[in-house]
């Protein structure tokens, strides 16, 4: 969900550490176990409640109902595509945060409920909503909530078992804390807290899983979600319980084995500086990361890739071309993100006048 090199998609294990990841940490609970908030079955059970947010897909062909909100000066007007009996976190009748997650595919568009309860007459009424382009970069309004606090969407953030299964997650993990700053970062754009204490993290920091944690001793799909918060790590989206991971509800996820992710605690991770990929304020791209030629000799040239390996998918591949802005571009050596190394040197024509990109 969201293009590759959204921020919600981009690795950040070659980011830099936060100043005051020791601080964020500390706040959260550095000896604090995380918790996977997602399972099978319901909890407790038989009170129809699903472990974890779950969501529903829709089509086109689903008929749009109108929605009124609490916060309607921060939430997108209606109509939302609600099937009879959706979803909802914490089952029909709970009354906690009763999110509702719908994915129009045909239109390729996210709607987002928080606090989401039906009236009589077919409407429904919810404390905020937020609807998502989900081929687009576009922020939510700088100041607004969504569904949720961080202003953030939540389905495209939930550990989901269908990624779990085919081996890799590429995107950020959704967390909560229970004090957090009133403030936030980039990509996040709303705050909920009084509390301003700079040792207390703002909505959207990004924290990973240090690279020195041993995977080894893991469930291979349990490995999958630690190299996960390793590579594209965890973002802080709402309050709530420290160090809960967020995930939608599976029949199929193994519970003992998710209870596996209890061996972590805070001390295994790191607040991030992210600050250095964002390209403009209301948008969710990163930057442009284009190769630097350090030195180029007969036959080769040396590039530093810069930050070009955080983009998550395909094969990339630099090209090359002479001066001449009329000249073709020419492959000159494909790379995929895990091979990234800082600097690379590849094969070109003997010509010293050379231009590189890097293309995907």
């Amino acid at each position: 969900m969201f293009p590759p090199d959204h921020a919600l998609n981009v690795r950040i294990d070659a980011l830099p550490v936060h100043s005051n990841s020791a601080e964020f940490v500390a706040s959260i609970g550095v000896g604090v176990s995380l918790h996977p908030d997602f399972g099978s079955g319901e909890w407790p059970p038989g009170s129809g409640s699903p472990i974890g947010i779950p969501y529903a897909v829709v089509d086109a062909g689903q008929p749009g109902v109108e929605v009124t909100f609490d916060y309607d000066d921060e939430s997108d007007p209606g109509p939302y595509p609600i099937p009879a009996n959706p979803p909802i976190e914490g089952g029909p009748d709970s009354d906690g945060d009763r999110h509702i997650l719908l994915v129009d595919r045909d239109a390729c568009v996210l709607y987002e409920l928080f606090a989401a309860y039906p009236n009589g007459d077919g409407s429904w009424h919810a404390g905020s909503g937020a609807v998502f382009d989900l081929s687009s970069y576009d922020l939510r309004p700088n100041g607004w909530t969504s569904a949720d606090a961080a202003g953030l969407p939540i389905l495209p953030i939930l550990v989901r078992y269908d990624e779990v299964a085919s081996g890799e997650i590429r995107h950020a993990i959704r967390f909560t804390a229970a004090r957090t700053q009133r403030a936030y970062v980039w990509p996040a754009r709303h705050y909920a807290s009084t509390l301003t204490d700079p040792a207390l993290p703002p909505m959207g920091q990004r924290f990973r899983l240090k690279s020195s944690f041993d995977l080894s001793g893991f469930s291979p799909p349990i490995q999958v979600i630690l190299r996960a918060m390793q590579r594209y790590g965890l973002i802080l989206a709402d309050n709530g319980s420290n160090w809960y991971l967020s995930g939608a509800p599976d029949p199929r996820w193994d519970n003992p084995m998710l209870r596996e992710l209890r061996q972590l605690t805070g001390s295994d991770f790191e607040a991030v500086d992210a600050s250095i990929l964002q390209r403009a304020a209301d948008s969710g791209q990163i930057r442009d990361f284009t190769p630097r030629l350090v030195s180029i000799h007969p036959g080769t040239a040396t590039l530093d890739l810069g930050l070009t390996g955080l983009l998550p998918g395909a094969l990339h591949t630099l090209q090359s071309r002479g001066a001449d802005p009329d000249s073709p571009w020419e492959d000159a050596d494909p790379w995929t993100p895990d091979d990234y190394a800082g600097q690379r040197q590849i094969p070109v024509p003997p010509n010293p006048a050379r231009m590189f990109r890097a293309v995907r």
